[in-house]
C-alpha cells in the first residue's frame, strides 16, 4: 500500500440534501407531508380523490301510528 493520502473529488459531492421527487411525476417534493407520502398534492389527489360529503337529513314523515300507543 502507498502512504498517500486518497484523492477525494470535492466538486462531485452533492451541495445539499438530494431532492425528493414525486413517485408519479417526479417533481421535487417541498412539504413535509408530501415528502412523507412521495406524492404531491396534485397527484395525491388524482390517486386519493376525496370522500363524498355524507349528509344525514332529518325529517318528519307522516306514518301510521304503533298499534298499543294510541292516545
Amino acid at each position: 500500500m502507498s502512504d498517500e493520502p486518497l484523492a477525494i473529488a470535492i466538486d462531485s459531492a452533492p451541495a445539499g440534501p438530494r431532492p425528493v421527487r414525486c413517485r408519479l411525476c417526479g417533481r421535487p417534493l417541498t412539504g413535509a407531508g408530501s415528502r412523507r407520502a412521495g406524492l404531491g398534492p396534485t397527484c395525491d389527489a388524482k390517486l386519493h380523490p376525496p370522500a363524498p360529503e355524507i349528509r344525514t337529513r332529518r325529517h318528519e314523515v307522516a306514518q301510521d301510528t304503533l298499534p298499543g300507543l294510541e292516545d
